[in-house]
Parts: structure tokens; sequence; C-alpha cells
């Protein structure tokens, strides 16, 4: 498997024979009443769809979503888009020794740096009882899914480790805010950006794929981690209602607005930091995600995103069709 070219590196006509992850799957029919098998796949790479036009319905029988799977075919496109045509696919067993983290992507920064570097910043907050909130709620199987799931399914730092990242930006930038404002509440600051998409863990399923939980689409992270800090809050005699509210509060509205769903809008100067780390933290990661995408393309511009509602100017293309233009004269 790791002799395995990845998918983004292929180009059409390319011989397909790997192990990939399988996503998605349904069995569709043509306008002429043909049967054939649409299939999402990915690699670390890479997401692509794919086709199977014959000899499917015994795969079917045992495939699932969030499995891995062998395949073997070939790289093709529809519409311009990169589409891969299966002739044979099947199933892994225990003997593969494949599983499907092997295929999600991961955070390029060192889990074990990260952790270290998180550490510190707990280790930093001053408030023994907002420290000993942090702790109650990173039990050790908690923690370990924190520092592994991804921020988002798709839009910003969707990938293994992504939340741990996405929140070490996050505090940075608090933490650069408090030296500039020193009157902020750091301890109280920096607990709310440590905490604030921590329902993630229980609202995104990251075992084959990315997903919304069942818990997740119902209640959503926001409610998800208000709940926990009422809940173990209460538990600790020195920390006041005022401070616990003002906690949940960071964590209700660090999505800024109620048609972004925060429940409500910040009303704190702690709340209005959070809320503009989180997204200047989430923007810039999903900017420069979408530009590296099309960076082959040799365009200047990307397709329209309809979550940035623009199109995206790639700089490093514009600047070689520059130099192109000064080698003609």
């Amino acid at each position: 498997m790791n002799n395995q070219s990845k998918l983004a590196n292929l180009k059409t006509k390319d011989k397909i024979e790997h192990f990939l992850l399988l996503t998605n799957f349904a069995v569709k029919t043509t306008k002429a009443g043909k049967e054939f098998l649409d299939l999402e796949l990915r690699d670390e790479s890479v997401s692509l769809n794919a086709k199977m036009w014959d000899n499917f319905q015994s795969f079917i029988n045992d495939a699932k979503s969030g499995s891995v799977v062998k395949v073997l075919g070939m790289m093709d496109e529809f519409n311009n888009v990169p589409q891969i045509k299966i002739e044979k696919i099947r199933s892994t067993n225990e003997k593969d020794e494949i599983t499907p983290e092997d295929f999600l992507p991961k955070s390029e920064r060192p889990l074990a740096e990260m952790k270290d570097e998180l550490e510190l910043y707990i280790n930093s907050i001053q408030s023994k009882n907002l420290k000993q909130l942090i702790q109650n709620i990173f039990t050790e199987s908690n923690f370990n899914k924190y520092i592994k799931v991804p921020a988002g399914k798709a839009w910003h730092h969707a990938y293994i480790g992504g939340l741990l990242e996405h929140t070490l930006e996050i505090i940075k930038i608090c933490d650069l805010m408090c030296r500039i404002h020193p009157d902020v509440n750091r301890d109280l600051l920096l607990t709310g950006a440590i905490l604030h998409d921590f329902g993630k863990i229980e609202e995104l399923d990251f075992s084959g794929g990315f997903d919304y939980t069942d818990k997740g689409k119902l209640l959503g992270h926001i409610v998800i981690i208000a709940n926990i800090i009422e809940r173990e809050a209460n538990k600790i005699k020195g920390l006041t209602e005022e401070i616990k509210n003002q906690l949940i509060h960071l964590v209700l509205s660090h999505q800024g607005r109620l048609e972004y769903a925060s429940p409500v809008t910040p009303k704190t100067v702690e709340a209005i930091i959070l809320y503009h780390a989180d997204e200047l933290s989430a923007k810039t990661n999903a900017y420069k995600i979408a530009i590296a995408a099309e960076k082959d393309t040799g365009n200047i511009w990307t397709r329209y995103l309809p979550l940035a509602e623009t199109s995206l100017f790639i700089t490093g293309n514009a600047e070689k069709k520059d130099d192109f233009k000064e080698t003609l004269f």
C-alpha cells in the first residue's frame, strides 16, 4: 500500500491497482435503463467519483461505506473532472493489513508536537478552577478523540488532527490579543478557545471517512460542548456561576451570527476575540486548501466556491503567466 501512487498525482489513462477507502456507493440507472455502480473512493490525497458498469452485484452484497476496497481500473474523466473507471473491485480482509485511517488526510504538523504545545497553553492558565474543568473534560478517551478528530467534514482543517491544529491557531491569536489588551481575561478566553469545538468529538465520525453522527445532526457541536461544560462546571465548587456562564457564552457565540448556527451573538470582549480568531483560522486554512487544489490547473482563478461566495486568486499561477510573457518579448 505504501508503494501505490496517490490518486491526486494520476492522469487520465493511468492504470489503477489500489487499496482505497469506500466512502459512499449506490446502484443507479442510466436514461437507457442500464444499471451501474456509482461510488466515492478516496486516499489521503483526494476523493474521487468512480463508476463500474458491469459485474458488480456480488460486490455490493457485502460492500460497506467506510471500509477499504481493492480496485483495479483506470483513471478517466467526465466533464473535465477526474473519475475512476473500475474493472474489478473487492472488499479487503485481515490479511491485507489495511485500516481506513491509512486513507484519510492528516495534519502536516506532527501530533506529538501539537500535544506538547497544547499542554503548555493549558499549564499557562492561572485559574485552578478553569484548569481543573479542562482536565475533567479531557478524560483519556475524550482526549484521544480530540487530538484526532477533523475540525470539519470538508471546508477547513478537514483531516486527522485538524481540530487540534485549528485550536492551536486560535489559541495563539487569542494569546496575542491578550498581550495587546492586558485587561482581557486570558484564562477565560484560552479556556474558551481550547473547548469551543470540543463537541466535534461527538458530532463527527472519522472511523471510515468524515461524516456527521446522528447526535451531531440532532444537536450540533455547540450544544454538545455547552451541555458538557454546564455539567462538569457544576462539580467544581470554586467555579462561580458568572465565570461558568461567560465560558458557555464563549462557546455559544463563537460562530458569530445566528445565521451561522450560533445560538447567541458575541456580547463580551472575550467572545468577539474568539469569534474572529475562529474565523481567521478557518478561512485562512480553507482558502489555502482551495487554492492548492487547483494550482496544477494553470488557471489564475479557482472555481466559484459557494462557502467563500467568490472565486480565489491563485497568485503563483498568475506569476508564472507573467514570466511566460516576459520570455516572449
